[in-house]
């Protein structure tokens, strides 16, 4: 049996992981595209997530990242974590973000699960947290958008999956899922006039 710290660790590890492939062969205007109303993006789900970790494994128990992170500041627009601009180059992004979860892997090996960090933003009452709360909401956190990467991607060029190596769909080829999607709508219709 693994130590639950391990287990959360290889959780959140795979979820970096899933959320970095969904840019794989995808171009510049791509990895940017904002593909639904509020804008959600490939590459801006990256920043968020660097936020993330910046912010839970490092700032909580006062790990604080040694480099600066200009869309991570009082000065910074709105929502600048969810955007690349065009001066921004994604291997710039990708590359800090995997510095930024080096640092929190340090975290992560240093502390005891019970350690406990303070979440400033959170109500007083539950403001402690212990390192396996911490992690257990990055996990939830990073895991709820690679759920939104997986659509975002799936709208861009219809790729899907977990990794290149498991698919984790239903077997079938561009027909049978057409098909299927159809099959969905006309039930769709049908219950909506129910």
């Amino acid at each position: 049996m693994t130590e639950p710290k391990s287990d959360l660790h290889r959780y959140l590890q795979e979820a970096r992981e899933a959320l970095l492939w969904k840019l794989d062969g995808l171009c510049e205007y791509d990895v940017r595209r904002p593909m639904t109303p509020t804008g959600t993006n490939l590459l801006g789900l990256v920043k968020h997530l660097t936020g993330v970790e910046l912010l839970y494994p490092g700032y909580v128990f006062g790990r604080h990242f040694g480099e600066p992170v200009p869309w991570f500041g009082p000065d910074a627009e709105p929502d600048a974590d969810m955007w690349a601009t065009a001066e921004e180059s994604r291997d710039e992004i990708v590359g800090l973000y995997r510095r930024v979860w080096t640092h929190s892997d340090e975290t992560i090996a240093a502390l005891a699960p019970d350690a406990v960090g303070r979440v400033p933003w959170w109500p007083d009452d539950r403001s402690e947290a212990t390192l396996h709360r911490v992690l257990v909401h990055v996990i939830a956190e990073i895991h709820r958008h690679v759920g939104h990467a997986d659509i975002v991607r799936e709208l861009v060029d219809g790729a899907t999956g977990l990794r290149e190596d498991d698919r984790n769909m239903a077997p079938g080829d561009q027909a049978w899922r057409e098909s299927h999607r159809s099959l969905l709508e006309r039930t769709a219709r049908e219950a909506a006039r129910s």
